[in-house]
């Protein structure tokens, strides 16, 4: 099968994407307005950038029925602030819960019955059942488009980290503590831990990657 993307309807390329690009890790991304008012949701477009600086990214699509931004972008235009909550199993179902569209005035923390947490550097509340939090404060943002199937990159420069005890181990995060999922298409998710193997790379002298 051969498509062109420009000669499709938003949605028919979105589910190519997502049915391609898989397993995806998911940013719970937490966010609050100048009024004050919590705002949580989960965001499957989201992959680490560099260490040095420490840079993350997400894109929040626009909303499918009007193209509007949704509240976590406006949130994070606002405050120049958010925080990546990393989704264990444990907390998928309410995370589920956050990635329905409320109106901007509903607190996704009391819906769901998650807990905020006071984060270290920035104002938005971390999640306290999540088990690693990424604190972060823009970098830069950019748009492409501004109609439904459009999306916005949000980088957001790391500025403190906060990881459970028991996950860390001499510098490294235990997987099978953290317990991550991924997500695939629809409605579908997946448990990285339940089928792996490895894969050494080959190192060739004088490799300094």
């Amino acid at each position: 099968m051969d498509f062109t993307p420009e000669t499709m309807q938003w949605r028919d390329a979105y589910k190519l994407l997502i049915g391609s690009v898989l397993p995806r890790p998911i940013a719970f991304v937490s966010t609050m307005n100048k009024a004050g008012i919590a705002n949580a949701a989960p965001f499957s477009f989201f992959t680490v950038i560099s260490a040095d600086p420490m840079l993350v990214c997400f894109s929040p699509m626009r909303r499918g029925s009007d193209g509007a931004k949704k509240d976590t972008l406006l949130n994070i235009e606002e405050t120049q602030e958010f925080v990546i909550n990393i989704v264990s199993e444990g907390i998928a179902e309410k995370m589920n819960v956050c990635a329905t569209e409320f109106p901007s005035d509903v607190d996704e923390f009391e819906v769901s019955g998650l807990t905020k947490e006071p984060s270290a550097k920035v104002q938005p509340p971390r999640i306290k059942e999540a088990k690693v939090h990424l604190e972060c404060e823009l970098y830069e943002v950019h748009h492409y488009g501004n109609q439904p199937g459009s999306g916005s990159l949000v980088v957001g420069k790391v500025v403190h980290i906060h990881v459970d005890d028991h996950l860390y181990d001499r510098g490294r995060i235990l997987t099978d503590q953290l317990n991550p999922i991924g997500r695939m298409a629809g409605n579908i998710y997946t448990r990285p831990l339940a089928s792996i193997f490895e894969i050494k790379r080959i190192v060739q002298q004088g490799d300094g990657k």
